[in-house]
C-alpha cells in the first residue's frame, strides 16, 4: 500500500502544485486586468477585478478556472519556447563558425 504522505508526482502535470492564487497573479503581472478581460471574457476580470474576488469566482466556476489555467499553459509555453530561442546560437554566429571551418 502506498503511503498517503508520499509526493504524488505528476510529471505531465505542469499545473500540478501550482496555487490558482499564483495562476492569477502572473496572468495579471503578465497581461494586466485590461487585457486578460479581453483574452478572457470574464466579469470579474472587467468589472472592478481583485485577485481576490477573481478567486472566489473562479474556485466555484470550472470552465472559467479552465479557461484561466489554459491562458497560463499557453503563456509558459511561450516563455519556455522564447527562452529555448535566446539559448540558441544566433544565425550571425553559425555563420562565423562555418566560414572560419572554410578558411582552414
Amino acid at each position: 500500500m502506498e503511503d498517503r504522505n508520499s509526493s504524488n508526482k505528476q510529471p505531465n502535470n505542469p499545473l500540478h502544485g501550482v496555487k490558482l492564487a499564483d495562476i492569477v497573479e502572473a496572468l495579471v503581472a503578465k497581461y494586466g486586468w485590461e487585457q486578460l478581460g479581453e483574452k478572457i471574457k470574464i466579469r470579474c476580470f472587467t468589472h472592478d477585478p481583485s485577485i481576490k474576488s477573481s478567486l472566489k469566482f473562479l474556485r466555484k466556476t470550472p470552465w472559467a478556472r479552465d479557461k484561466v489555467e489554459q491562458l497560463y499553459l499557453r503563456m509558459l509555453r511561450k516563455k519556455n519556447k522564447s527562452e529555448q530561442r535566446a539559448k540558441l546560437p544566433q544565425k550571425e554566429e553559425l555563420l562565423k563558425t562555418v566560414q572560419f571551418r572554410k578558411r582552414k
